[in-house]
């Protein structure tokens, strides 16, 4: 593993470190040394790719609270990047979180001219957790079963990276609700300007993420100083159809700063605060009315100045071709540990398809009655977590799936229906099962990709997104002839052992929901 290649290294003098070993195009080294735009960095072998942990891209933020990120100070020696950097400041579990969280990682098969496809992965955890220093995102077997070149970053989150301060009184952080996504343009800027130090090509870079991580895809395509940083894009499992109003963020901005004990006229105060003080104060969201604070981008007029896919697909993406993802239970994820959903009655079921579940506004004796319409069979259970999918995430993706065939730009959509046998099958295809499938990471995680086919359909579905990276054209012999979605038909490629085609999958339940007008959960 790369922590024992790293352990290793305090055994090597310099010369041994730097021996030349066999290797693809040219000679590889133990230790070998690419030459980024701010300067160069010292990587390590690991199953026979060069890995390259915690390349910083931006300076310490912490420095910068609130305010759009600067490239680092350039440096004339190598620096090591054997492990990974800090994840932003964050509530839950992630470890070696600090405000200094500007950094990024490489795997690539050489550091050579190639010009291989650049997979860039934005990591998920909404707007507010997560890191790609994960498991789940080890790049080691994507780049080399695909000869591709893997990037995974760290940006700020949650209110570091989106709270809006703009409209207090005296104006003091102009940019503070987008300054997380001014991160990830100036991770895709790096890209842009070293990537060919690791044997990439600057003119094929794919943008890949799931869950947040697709939702701040969704949100790059319509902002324009993103425009010409990536070529094509994959969201799974997330999606963003609209962003936060100013009014509204900044109405969940009064409410923070009062949990912090600030007034709106001494918002600039919450710049010099502890940050574990910043992200302590979590108070409802006022205007969802449940749940804690939600923090997105912003239509904030500056950086962003439209919604991502209201009132129609972003003109400026038109020419990047994208496939569009979800799981067929997504909700099983987020709701595995509660017992009681595994044994509803009819009777219980209304009142657990409550707003913060549904998302959208409707009545839950309706989505009951249209559920037992359209699949008679189903369990109260099965119904409860077939429409929590529907209502919290399916449905953006349909919205964007059409708005981008109106738009007659190319778009490939699929539906994960494969299950892993790990828990007995219980949780079907949930949020996330994806992620490990096109990783190659089958056994990371908490949910195991296990039981028969999980290595074809792993093959079947990264060779997919490798091939939209390499090509712009997600088709492949490990599928089926995967045709772009269409109006009326719907094409999706269910992921499934095996993959085949369905026009217009969940047909019943797109065109209940389609009958209610609807806007992004949060925004």
């Amino acid at each position: 593993m790369a922590e024992d290649m790293i352990d290793r290294r305090t055994l090597l003098v310099a010369g041994v470190g730097l021996a030349a070993m066999p290797g693809r195009g040219r000679a590889q080294v133990l230790h070998p040394i690419a030459r980024t735009r701010h300067g160069p960095v010292r990587g390590f072998r690991d199953g026979g790719i060069n890995a390259f942990k915690g390349i910083r891209y931006g300076q310490d933020t912490g420095l910068r609270r609130f305010q759009p990120p600067v490239p680092p100070e350039p440096w004339t020696e190598p620096v090591e990047a054997f492990s990974y950097g800090p994840a932003s400041p964050q509530r839950g579990d992630e470890p070696n979180q600090s405000e200094d969280c500007l950094f990024l990682n490489v795997w690539t098969p050489g550091l050579d001219g190639a010009r291989r496809p650049v997979m860039v992965y934005i990591h998920g955890g909404a707007y507010a957790t997560g890191s790609g220093s994960s498991p789940l995102y080890d790049g080691t077997r994507l780049a080399q079963a695909e000869d591709v070149v893997v990037v995974t970053l760290n940006h700020r989150l949650g209110p570091l990276g989106y709270a809006y301060l703009a409209r207090m009184p005296g104006r003091p952080f102009p940019d503070s609700g987008a300054v997380g996504q001014l991160d990830l343009i100036l991770a895709l800027e790096w890209v842009r300007d070293s990537i060919s130090a690791f044997g990439g090509d600057p003119s094929r870079v794919m943008v890949f993420g799931q869950s947040g991580g697709g939702a701040k895809i969704a949100t790059l395509m319509a902002t324009p100083r993103a425009a010409g940083l990536f070529h094509s894009a994959a969201t799974m499992s997330g999606q963003q159809v609209t962003m936060s109003g100013p009014l509204n963020a900044t109405r969940r901005a009064e409410v923070w700063l009062e949990a912090l004990g600030l007034t709106p006229d001494r918002a600039q105060d919450a710049a010099s605060l502890p940050v574990e003080q910043l992200l302590a104060a979590n108070p409802r969201d006022p205007v969802l009315g449940y749940g804690s604070l939600y923090f997105g981008p912003v239509l904030d007029e500056r950086t962003h100045d439209r919604h991502p896919f209201f009132p129609d697909a972003p003109g400026q993406s038109a020419g990047i071709p994208m496939i569009i993802g979800n799981t067929h239970d997504e909700t099983r994820a987020f709701n595995a540990s509660d017992a009681s959903l595994w044994s509803l009655t009819w009777d219980d079921l209304p009142a657990r398809l409550s707003p913060d579940q549904l998302r959208i506004d409707v009545t839950p004796e309706a989505v009951v009655a249209a559920y037992r319409r359209i699949y008679p069979a189903y369990s109260p259970t099965e119904v409860f977590f077939a429409a929590t999918t529907a209502g919290r995430s399916w449905r953006a993706a349909v919205i964007e799936a059409e708005e981008r065939a109106r738009q007659g730009a190319p778009a490939w959509v699929y539906q994960l229906d494969w299950a892993s046998s790990h828990d007995g099958g219980r949780l079907g295809a949930p949020h996330t099962s994806d992620i490990r499938l096109v990783f190659k990471t089958l056994e990371a995680g908490e949910w195991p990709a296990a039981g028969p086919g999980a290595a074809e359909v792993s093959e079947a579905l990264s060779k997919a997104f490798a091939s939209l990276a390499r090509t712009g054209n997600p088709n492949h012999p490990s599928l089926p002839h995967w045709e772009p979605y269409d109006l009326p038909r719907r094409q999706t490629m269910i992921i499934d052992h095996p993959p085949h085609m369905e026009d217009d999958p969940r047909g019943g339940e797109r065109r209940f929901f389609g009958r209610i007008p609807y806007t992004q959960p949060g925004t």
